[in-house]
């Protein structure tokens, strides 16, 4: 059995309307529904304003001369202005969240012909977002008016799993930001392309705050730039993109580049200034290394972020600014909150969308496709093509992804590396001695991950002194290597691969993380506590 077809639109208070006989020399949209030879409509949800209930009862009985098989229910909407965008969609929701859909014996069409602008995007959107579990309805005058002409009507199902080339075009559109977000990097690594797939969302769905974490030189400030770049593009964003390292603020002076100054508000303020949060204002402001900030400021950052709102350094006037906050840091944010030097409140509020960018040493399969954006880079700059030749590249590629190269630096350390390999390059190709003399050079830089003894951990101090000298002097010595290498590493999975790095090609399956969290607990440790 055929469903019933139900029509739900807005009556037109202009497009509907015409008295005397000759209404009927006229195309009326909503009565035309009932006037063509082919299409009984079985049901018109006639929504309309309450003082226009003349209108809409002449409309219904139009219909019922031209279809008596069509019923018409009016539906009067209690709204005052009908260009008021939030009255009209919060009135349409009321009335959609009461209605009796019918889904196994009815179907839906929902009529944007008529009704103020406001009111055809406020169904527009509640049939995209199913709350009106319809397709959409466009009706058209014919070309020619004449008595019982009904036009043309189109209907638009929204549901884009229908149709192949959108959907294809969406996923191609998501692919690009994707590729966006990474510079054009094939990147192998899959947690990090999850990462990347979720920021993209995020990025242009949200304006909450973003917390990018993880160590220095991973790539935190560049990702907040492109996903900055990716609004942009998108629409979403008309303001600049404004970076601030906090590392560098320091005293008074702080708050007044963050927040700005009145005149005479301090010792050396000859002038106002707008401050920094304010040049961000309808853009992204990215703060860096968030964790630096000083008490004062983070309470004054946590009521700028909420409200949108401040008051300058002097001021005894708020000011507003909308901005978008990115904070990165390379420090864990819950052991300072923990620590009492970093404010609970607005840790909570920057911590919606968190993501921990991953160093260079936890990712050795994306090292090659870096290396080969990086000397396209390079080349670039020297306005030459530089290459490897195959031994140097294999050479070069097997020390980057092996334990000895610790890339403490992360990016900053791989793109320094090219960067000198390009320009040493003779005739633009790198060979085998080149790649030789730069190993030297990168082990000579990172022996000081080895002998640096100024951040030993105070064992003695985390355990308990009577605990510590509990252990027998090889548990100590072991215990306290160990420590230091969680000291110098910026995650448990790298000081797993620093510690096990012979032992774990011995192994089917590697865990390195796991061995070294198992090893910690046994003298009641974690890695946290030593960092």
């Amino acid at each position: 059995m055929p469903k019933r077809k139900v029509m739900i639109g807005f009556l037109g208070s202009q497009l509907d309307s015409g008295q005397g006989s000759g209404r009927w020399e006229k195309w009326r949209p909503t009565v035309s529904m009932a006037q063509h030879e082919d299409l009984v409509v079985d049901r018109i949800e006639l929504l309309h304003a309450p003082g226009h209930i003349g209108l809409a009862e002449q409309v219904s009985r139009d219909i019922a001369s031209a279809s008596p098989q069509t019923e018409v229910r009016l539906a009067p909407m209690g709204v005052r202005d009908p260009w008021d965008f939030g009255e009209v969609y919060g009135a349409l929701y009321d009335w959609v969240r009461t209605y009796d859909f019918d889904l196994d014996a009815e179907e839906y069409w929902v009529h944007i012909t008529t009704g103020t602008h406001v009111g055809q995007i406020c169904l527009f959107l509640l049939v995209e977002s199913r709350f009106i579990p319809g397709v959409l309805l466009q009706t058209s005058p014919p070309k020619r008016q004449t008595r019982g002409n009904a036009g043309t009507y189109t209907l638009i199902d929204l549901d884009l799993s229908r149709y192949d080339d959108l959907a294809r075009r969406f996923e191609q559109a998501q692919a690009d930001a994707l590729d966006f977000l990474k510079s054009g990097i094939a990147t192998r690594n899959p947690a990090f392309n999850a990462l990347i797939a979720e920021v993209e969302r995020v990025a242009v769905r949200s304006r909450a705050p973003v917390l990018l974490t993880g160590p220095t030189g991973a790539g935190k400030s560049h990702l907040a730039r492109r996903m900055y770049e990716l609004k942009k593009a998108r629409h979403q964003v008309a303001g600049d993109f404004v970076e601030v390292n906090c590392a560098t603020l320091r005293g008074d002076g702080a708050a007044s580049t963050l927040f700005g100054h009145k005149k005479g508000a301090f010792t050396g303020a000859a002038a106002d200034r707008a401050g920094l949060l304010r040049a961000a204002d309808g853009g992204v402001l990215f703060l860096d290394e968030i964790g630096e900030l000083g008490a004062d400021e983070q309470a004054m950052l946590l009521k700028a972020v909420e409200e949108k709102k401040f008051f300058p350094v002097g001021a005894d006037r708020e000011v507003a600014s909308d901005f978008q906050l990115v904070a990165g840091t390379n420090r864990d944010l819950r052991l300072e909150v923990a620590a009492g030097r970093f404010r609970e409140d607005l840790f909570a509020r920057i911590n919606l969308w968190s993501y921990t960018l991953p160093g260079l040493a936890e990712r050795p399969e994306d090292l090659a496709p870096n290396i080969d954006h990086l000397l396209q880079r390079a080349g670039a700059e020297l306005q030459q093509a530089v290459r490897f030749n195959t031994e140097a590249r294999a050479r070069y590629l097997a020390f980057a992804q092996s334990a000895n190269a610790h890339w403490s630096g992360n990016f900053r350390d791989l793109s320094a590396s090219i960067t000198r390999l390009a320009t040493l390059a003779e005739g633009g190709r790198i060979d085998t001695a080149l790649v030789e003399a730069e190993i030297l050079r990168l082990r000579w830089m990172w022996q000081r991950d080895a002998v640096d003894t100024s951040a030993q951990v105070d064992l003695a101090a985390v355990l308990g002194e009577e605990s510590w000298q509990a252990l027998d002097l090889f548990d100590q010595l072991q215990l306290q290597a160990v420590a230091d290498v969680c000291r110098r590493s910026s995650s448990l999975s790298e000081t797993g691969r620093r510690l096990f790095h012979r032992s774990r090609d011995k192994r089917q399956v590697v865990n390195d993380a796991d061995r070294l969290r198992k090893y910690l607990l046994k003298h009641g440790l974690s890695w946290e506590q030593l960092r």
